[in-house]
């Protein structure tokens, strides 16, 4: 049996937990569009990579060896973080709300 009694509830519940994609693009372009950014973030973080350690190619000192690694640490890392990052759609109480103002605006205007 359900934890939640009222129709009121269920509608509070809902308001709550269900999301609404706001995001200003076609819903289903999500679907090809994420897998798509996060490739292009990942091959952007190993291209970053490999051209920090081009210096080190081949017989040099360790030194140079050494430098190069620690930069391509560092700079793997800062792209890491500047990465693509999937941002969770909008609840839909907060949608709902926005279109009722958006609403009152309107018929306030005419």
């Amino acid at each position: 049996m359900s934890k939640v009694k009222t129709p009121r509830e269920k509608k509070q519940l809902s308001y709550a937990n269900d999301r609404r994609n706001t995001y200003g693009e076609n819903q289903k372009s999500s679907r090809k569009n994420i897998p798509r950014s996060k490739q292009l973030s990942h091959q952007d973080e190993r291209r970053t990579v490999r051209q920090a350690l081009i210096s080190a190619q081949g017989a040099v000192a360790d030194e140079v060896a050494d430098e190069a690694q620690s930069q391509a640490l560092l700079k793997g890392r800062m792209k890491k973080l500047k990465a693509f990052r999937k941002s969770p759609d909008t609840p839909l109480g907060e949608v709902i709300e926005r279109r009722l103002n958006k609403r009152r605006a309107n018929t306030r205007a005419k």
